[in-house]
């Protein structure tokens, strides 16, 4: 299973991750990028999305 983890000193609030992996990601009452817990995008849609994070403030992690 996958852990998300979005610095928010990082976030822009472009909002690519919730455009791409929408089960997974959304905006909180500032307007930034926070994860759904537990997400329900494939993990390589979570991975996509992460990639595409222009300011790189998406980690994902690996959990077991």
């Amino acid at each position: 299973m996958l852990k998300i983890k979005v610095d928010k000193t990082k976030c822009i609030g472009c909002g690519t991750c919730i455009a791409i992996a929408p089960k997974s990601f959304k905006f909180d009452s500032e307007g930034k990028s926070e994860p759904i817990d537990p997400p329900q995008d494939s993990e390589e849609t979570i991975k996509e999305a992460a990639e595409s994070c222009p300011v790189q403030a998406i980690e994902i992690l690996n959990i077991k």
